[in-house]
């Protein structure tokens, strides 16, 4: 399945009961498409949402209305059903808004070019923390709902963990040598893993932040710019040059490459399926979280088997 999107997208997200995706176009765009396994995906609505580019996409409130995040420095929330916008925020942060995530029903976080990191209270539409926690841009975010953390991933090399019930910053790793792209948590709890512009992994232990406990150095010379967690032994990466790639952590292995979008890097991955999106289009198989999962006890030969037989893009 393939969408031509026309421009060049920055950030998507599925909605989370309904078969829909939307996504954030650098012409300042908001899509939002309707798909199925055995159909055309059908576009539901075309929103010019910003001046800038729309580098960042979340559906919220059960999926009643996307938060867009833009470089115009604006965060704006359009009613999913009608397209209408619902608030928008002008001078929401000082810097290019780089990446929104959810955290709890009621608030999201939002990440600038500057580094700052703000949450938002979605029903009051106002800031109730913000967070000076970097030098440059925050290039991704992750949140632990248990401890109420929520941490992100900077192109200064760091790692922070900002603790939401007593509003500090409550770490910071010691510089990186890389900038730090993407970040997911992983081995319940234990484990967080961040992505870097040489394409190494760097696993954190949780509580003990100021240096990585382990680096997967072997899978790719590209930059990890997306994770997207499987499980909590797998995760999916995208890289810089286009591949798709699911691996195993601890111990640390390539398990299968699962697709490939030429020499076109990979923007961000998202779960309902799995979906990637590339230069112009996303690529999507609709079966593979189920044969993932179903093989896991099975072996390499039959893996392999299961998933070329999903998509052309497979290796």
């Amino acid at each position: 399945m393939e969408i031509d999107l026309g421009k060049l997208p920055f950030d998507l997200d599925f909605h989370p009961s309904h078969q829909l995706v939307a996504a954030g176009l650098i012409s300042g765009d908001l899509l939002l498409y309707r798909y199925a396994a055995d159909s055309t995906p059908q576009r539901q609505l075309k929103v010019g949402a910003h001046t800038e580019s729309c580098r960042a996409v979340r559906f919220i409130n059960e999926g009643r209305a996307i938060v867009t995040g833009s470089p115009d420095c604006s965060i704006l929330a359009t009613d999913v059903e009608t397209g209408s916008a619902i608030a928008r925020l002008e001078n929401s942060h000082g810097a290019a808004v780089n990446r929104i995530v959810n955290l709890t029903e009621s608030t999201v976080a939002s990440g600038d070019d500057d580094g700052c990191v703000k949450v938002w209270d979605t029903r009051q539409r106002s800031c109730c923390n913000s967070f000076e926690a970097h030098e440059e841009y925050i290039s991704d975010m992750t949140f632990a709902s248990d401890s109420m953390k929520l941490l992100a991933t900077s192109g200064d090399g760091t790692l922070s963990v900002c603790n939401l019930r007593s509003n500090k910053i409550q770490t910071q790793s010691e510089f990186s040598e890389d900038e730090l792209l993407s970040v997911v948590i992983m081995k319940n709890g234990r484990k967080v893993i961040c992505g870097t512009q040489t394409g190494t992994l760097l696993l954190y232990s949780w509580g003990f932040f100021k240096d990585c406990s382990d680096r997967f150095v072997d899978l790719s010379p590209n930059s990890v710019d997306a994770l997207l967690k499987l499980d909590e032994d797998r995760v999916i990466t995208g890289s810089e040059n286009g591949l798709i790639s699911l691996v195993g952590i601890l111990p640390n292995r390539i398990i299968q490459p699962i697709a490939e979008h030429s020499e076109y890097p990979i923007e961000r991955l998202g779960m309902t399926t799995v979906i990637s999106f590339s230069l112009n289009y996303y690529w999507n198989s609709g079966e593979l979280i189920e044969l993932l999962t179903y093989t896991v006890m099975q072996t390499d030969r039959e893996l392999r088997l299961l998933l070329s037989s999903c998509s052309d893009f497979f290796l």
